[in-house]
């Protein structure tokens, strides 16, 4: 008898496979938390906080010539504050800022004066006298291996002893010569200390100078090879060099930055005053440093960015100036600023673990 033989069965479907596990690493985060991992945000809600109480203590703090004033201000803090907070996210700091500014001024005032040259002439030998006392300080480091705080807090001794040194030989006194009827002095003041009138107001030119060196600065760390490179080394040096950046040219780069910065302001305080104290300087690297933490630039490096610098200077020139406005006594100004550098420190602080959280 012949068997049927049975329908095979029909196998069963296979299963769906299963979801796909998201990856904790390419987690998309939220526009608000992207926000929030931003330096300089810290630094931004302090500026917010720091105007509205001087706006609403200080009437003549709401004026617009008054605005211009903290606006300069800041822009002679915040033109320095720029180079030294890239440093310090290339992990190293600067002691000699302040006095370089000094140094860069003298030295186009003597220059000029002394050699009785046209004013440009000294104006450009402050430019490589201020570009080699950076790369002086990158290569001491280097080839020392000294941290950077006892390299230039050497350099800060020697421009200062020089400064009132060499000005008393050449002048007599303290103070530099003046320059002011020199060939070239009003082409030279245009460029660095002139005005530009705005709605009825006059607003000095180192303030659109400040706001474009800001906007570079931010291109250079964000936009270009040379950012990534500063980042890095500012990380952790040893494995930027493993991986081909070239550790020892970013560094002395970063120090003959802040050497260009000194300048520029240099010769801004020159072309503003005529003449120059030896004396002066003695001080401000604190307030540039302070600046950039302020603006979320850690001091351990490999963090921050260009526009922190600048609200954190932003916030120097309100203080300065609110103080003024509300008829305080002047001497609490440090106090001030020292509980805003805690205050920011913390709300930074805050703000990463904020941001680092999934």
């Amino acid at each position: 008898m012949t068997q049927a033989t049975a329908p095979a069965a029909s196998s069963p479907s296979s299963p769906a496979p299963p979801a796909a596990q998201k990856d904790g690493r390419t987690v998309q985060r939220s526009l608000g938390r992207r926000l929030m991992a931003r330096p300089e945000v810290g630094a931004l809600i302090a500026a917010i906080g720091v105007y509205a109480f001087f706006f609403s203590v200080a009437p003549s703090f709401r004026e617009a010539s008054s605005l211009a004033t903290v606006l300069y201000q800041a822009s002679v803090m915040g033109i320095m504050a720029i180079p030294v907070a890239l440093l310090m996210i290339g992990g190293e700091f600067d002691l000699s800022a302040g006095v370089a500014v000094t140094t860069s001024a003298l030295t186009a005032a003597i220059i000029s004066f002394q050699l009785t040259v046209n004013v440009w002439t000294g104006v450009f030998v402050a430019l490589i006298m201020s570009l080699a006392v950076g790369a002086f300080n990158g290569w001491l480091l280097i080839k020392t291996g000294l941290p950077s705080f006892l390299v230039t807090l050497g350099s800060f001794l020697i421009l200062q002893g020089s400064n009132l040194a060499v000005t008393k030989i050449f002048t007599g006194n303290v103070a530099s010569d003046s320059i002011s009827d020199m060939d070239g002095f009003d082409q030279a003041k245009s460029v660095f200390a002139s005005e530009i009138g705005i709605g009825g107001v006059d607003v000095k030119i180192t303030v659109f100078y400040w706001l474009a060196f800001a906007a570079i600065a931010t291109w250079l760390l964000l936009r270009t090879k040379f950012g990534n490179w500063i980042f890095a080394v500012g990380g952790n040096k040893d494995s930027a060099r493993a991986v081909g950046v070239p550790v020892n040219f970013t560094k002395i780069a970063l120090f003959m930055g802040v050497g260009a910065g000194a300048w520029f302001v240099g010769m801004h305080l020159l072309f503003s005053f005529n003449t120059v104290q030896s004396g002066e300087g003695v001080g401000n690297e604190f307030l540039y440093i302070i600046a950039a933490v302020i603006g979320g630039c850690l001091l351990t490096g490999g963090y921050g960015s260009a526009v922190g610098p600048v609200i954190g200077a932003f916030i120097f020139g309100m203080v300065s100036q609110g103080i003024v406005y509300a008829n305080w006594n002047p001497d609490w100004f440090k106090a001030f600023l020292g509980v805003m550098l805690l205050i920011a420190a913390l709300v930074n602080l805050w703000v990463r673990s904020q941001a680092t959280r999934r």
